[in-house]
């Protein structure tokens, strides 16, 4: 099986997701074969749902489409670094592969803060890969929040 990065498509809804004027990140997941299974940018401001984040909702649409509370040996991609509601989510949905872009220092839940898949506690700790087109993420953040205070 070849390789192919959806980090195209996540980025793409993450730039839906900032014209809708959420935070953009964006969302997939995919089976093992490539098959997207969910693609989604936040909404927590739409839904005025403090939960509705990229992957939360990536992971819902993914479960909803395999009629199971488990996505086995999928990945997902994701714009930003999983905070640690999502890590845990991520991890309780035994997702096999996490590929993020930007870091996220101050709410970050895998290389920063509370560091879930590190945790005893956790339930399953995913294959983890970083700075997956992390340029693109972070600057998309940075002026979506630099027009925010302007």
């Amino acid at each position: 099986m070849r390789f192919t990065s959806h980090m195209d498509r996540a980025l793409a809804a993450a730039r839906a997701a900032g014209a809708r004027g959420e935070v953009p990140v964006g969302a997939v997941v995919c089976r093992p074969d490539g098959r997207v299974l969910a693609v989604a940018g936040n909404r927590t401001r739409e839904l005025n749902d403090p939960t509705a984040h990229a992957e939360m909702l990536a992971i819902r649409e993914a479960c909803a489409a395999l009629g199971s509370e488990r996505l086995v040996g999928c990945d997902l991609y994701v714009t930003l670094e999983p905070c640690a509601m999502c890590a845990a989510a991520i991890s309780a949905a035994r997702i096999a592969r996490v590929y993020y872009g930007a870091g996220d220092p101050k709410s970050g839940g895998v290389a920063h803060g509370a560091r879930v898949f590190s945790h005893p506690q956790a339930h399953h700790k995913p294959e983890v890969y970083d700075g997956i087109a992390a340029r693109e993420a972070e600057e998309m953040l940075k002026d979506f929040f630099a027009g925010r205070r302007g």
